[in-house]
């Protein structure tokens, strides 16, 4: 009896002996775990990054490497949560060349939300006009900050942004076709590169040989895009349709009848593998009337899109793009082709996700 409970004692104390390098290798491992986790964030936080806390500068030109200040001159609604912000930029910082490859389409800029300190990426809708103003599309979203303390400014108040960056390097003649699918407030960097391409100063009349095609989403008439940029692209279309189509789509249709001018233009549905088709004039694997007199047309006359030198530019909100280019890739890499580009035969090196 004495023996076993001695052995039964010195199993215990061994079984504790063995245990105790454990509990403490188990102590030291989460003890090293926790303050790791707890620097990380920390750094992420607190570490200086290239922009977190960037300077802001009263009298230096525009640069994506610090911030100037920004009056808003005036704020626009411009449909169901959305408005047409005017930043006013002092001349001092100003760009003196609006022809500057850093002006080049198709750039942004960044405003800062002084509340919190973040800031988000806006695509100006024209560039600089002959005042230095730039004027900014913006949506309001419910958890959106940035947007929705936007919304808020009043003409007078300041902001402070930072730029231009740029979003893609457009280069002038080089590509046959250049398709723009966008949706929502995505219209804001096409509007930017048709209005350097084709609207300013009567470009339309000079010897470019690029052919522009639009279509463009929102989820009702009364969120597409504010005419007054709408209509110039429009009458553009009807006048020169050799170098502009424009098409537009709404989900569903408005109580309030559509505007005479947008009617011939607007088709109530999505941009689908059928829309996109039609209006490129090639076969979207479904056979119909239309489909087989569009193939004989080809047959005869135009050559292929998907044969020339081709560039489809996307931009809207992320499913709309994965379902239209496929998904992004990791960070927000291109990733690859899909959607119903992919299914219509458009391969990579004539899309890209803006």
């Amino acid at each position: 009896m004495i023996r076993s409970r001695l052995l039964c004692a010195r199993l215990l104390s061994t079984s504790a002996s063995a245990s105790s390098p454990t509990s403490s290798r188990l102590r030291f491992t989460s003890l090293v775990f926790f303050t790791s986790t707890g620097i990380l964030v920390s750094s992420y936080f607190l570490w200086p990054s290239q922009y977190r806390g960037s300077p802001t500068y009263s009298h230096k030109p525009l640069s994506p490497d610090y911030f100037v200040p920004a009056t808003v001159s005036d704020n626009s609604q411009a449909g169901p949560d959305l408005a047409v912000l005017t930043l006013s930029i002092p001349p001092d910082s100003r760009t003196a060349d609006e022809n500057a490859p850093s002006l080049d389409p198709i750039w942004t800029i960044f405003i800062k939300d002084d509340d919190i300190q973040v800031e988000r990426p806006y695509t100006p809708l024209c560039g600089f006009d002959e005042e230095g103003n730039i004027k900014l599309w913006i949506k309001r979203y419910p958890r959106g900050e940035v947007g929705r303390w936007l919304h808020a400014k009043q003409a007078g108040d300041t902001v402070e942004i930072r730029g231009p960056s740029k979003t893609f390097p457009f280069h002038e003649g080089e590509w046959d076709e250049v398709v723009m699918i966008s949706g929502g407030t995505g219209f804001s960097p096409f509007h930017q590169l048709l209005f350097r391409q084709l609207l300013r100063g009567n470009n339309v009349a000079a010897t470019k040989k690029t052919r522009f095609t639009l279509l463009h989403a929102s989820r009702s008439p009364a969120e597409l895009p504010p005419l007054s940029f709408l209509q110039p692209l429009i009458d553009l279309a009807v006048a020169h349709p050799e170098r502009l189509r424009v098409r537009l789509f709404a989900d569903a249709a408005s109580r309030e009848p559509a505007l005479e001018s947008l009617v011939r233009h607007l088709t109530v549905g999505r941009i689908d593998k059928s829309s996109i088709a039609h209006t490129l004039g090639i076969s979207d694997g479904a056979w119909t009337w239309t489909s087989w007199a569009s193939s004989l047309w080809m047959k005869g006359g135009d050559e292929d899109i998907r044969e020339k030198n081709v560039l489809v530019l996307v931009c809207g909100p992320e499913p709309m793009v994965a379902a239209i280019a496929g998904p992004y890739g990791k960070n927000y890499s291109q990733g690859k082709v899909g959607g119903v580009l992919a299914e219509l035969g458009f391969k990579a090196g004539q899309v890209w996700k803006l």
